[in-house]
């Protein structure tokens, strides 16, 4: 019995940095050994940057204003000095086609648009735009739908009912038709209520669009589980021992929720991002003369065949961007996950 007992491999001490670790802290360290999420964080990041750089691109780089025209421009191209708009070449040699992509980012390196602009500026200056709508619009849902969730779950009854009924009737509509809807009436006309006015180009029309339309998506999964936090036993302690009701919403719910609507901001980030390419696609999103990478790829619609990088660049920039937020939020999803075992390197 002795020999049997010696010969078992004695169980390791738990690794110093783990113990007494907060939650969060415990999380951070399974995100940063995800490498593949770490990796789509780079690209994420690397994306982010390079949008932000866009008036260094286009004033000190490209040397271009990306939103005139430039129909009678030229360039360079191999040490030659050829026009930006390019006579064609097909059927009976009548209009002109734009430049194609040079390569080189002093001059026009992903080709013109049929405008004569550079596309790879207004890639830059586009994504600035898709990523704002994007993030903005995904914080609204998440903050509303946060609130509204709490609120909800903890209180039921009549509360409950008419916050449950309202998320009901916004679910009941197709996301993309009622998004579709709202923004053929308030972009068309503006919005104004009182002093507080919306002109129709304005940005914040989409923001609020796309951010309200898809609020009961993320409030229904966080009011269920409020509904089951308001039953566990450190709640109903909480409630024995005389806590305010302010005091269970911020330290016992709110806290205990939050991942979860930290888990699904990267996945509506994602979302937002295509449904404002889509209803830019369709000139209801974002409006001349800003840009959006769903304008740019509605510019090139008519491009395909001759100069299609005009559509692809920004095509391939969404489903790159959409890709590392899915990835990303799948990495944040497992981080905060309470039941991850931290994996330990040897």
């Amino acid at each position: 019995m002795t020999e049997a007992f010696a010969d078992t491999a004695p169980v390791r001490a738990a690794e110093p940095a783990t113990v007494g670790a907060s939650p969060w802290a415990l999380a951070r360290r399974r995100l940063l050994r995800n490498r593949v999420a770490m990796v789509m964080a780079g690209v994420l990041a690397l994306i982010v940057a390079a949008c932000l750089c866009a008036p260094l691109y286009a004033a000190h780089v490209a040397h271009t204003e990306p939103f005139r025209s430039h129909l009678d421009a030229t360039t360079l191209v191999n040490g030659k000095r050829v026009p930006v708009m390019e006579q064609s070449s097909t059927g009976l040699g009548l209009g002109v086609t734009p430049i194609g992509p040079t390569w080189d980012p002093r001059h026009y390196f992903l080709g013109a648009d049929d405008q004569g602009r550079d596309v790879a500026a207004r890639l830059l200056y586009g994504g600035r735009n898709s990523l704002l709508i994007g993030a903005a619009s995904a914080l609204i849902t998440c903050f509303f739908a946060t609130s509204i969730g709490i609120v909800a779950g903890f209180f039921g009854g009549f509360v409950d009912g008419i916050l449950s009924r309202a998320l009901d009737v916004v679910w009941a509509f197709p996301v993309y038709l009622l998004a579709i809807s709202l923004s053929t009436v308030l972009i068309a006309k503006g919005f104004a209520v009182g002093p507080f006015r919306l002109e129709s180009g304005s940005l914040f029309l989409p923001i609020a669009i796309i951010g309200l339309v898809y609020i009961p998506y993320v409030a229904r999964p966080i009011r269920g589980e409020v509904l089951s936090l308001r039953q566990r036993e450190f709640v109903e302690a909480a409630i024995g021992l005389g806590a305010s009701t302010w005091r269970l919403l911020w330290s016992d719910v709110l806290r205990n929720v939050i991942t979860t609507a930290i888990v699904f901001f990267p996945l509506m980030l994602a979302i937002d991002m295509l449904t404002e390419a889509a209803l830019s696609f369709l000139s209801i999103g974002v409006q001349e003369p800003n840009a959006s990478w769903g304008t740019i790829i509605l510019d090139g619609q008519g491009l395909l065949y001759t100069r299609p990088a005009v559509a692809l660049a920004p095509g391939i920039a969404i489903a790159v961007t959409v890709l590392a937020l899915n990835v990303l939020g799948d990495g944040v999803r497992d981080a905060l996950d309470p039941r991850a075992k931290l994996r330990r390197t040897d």
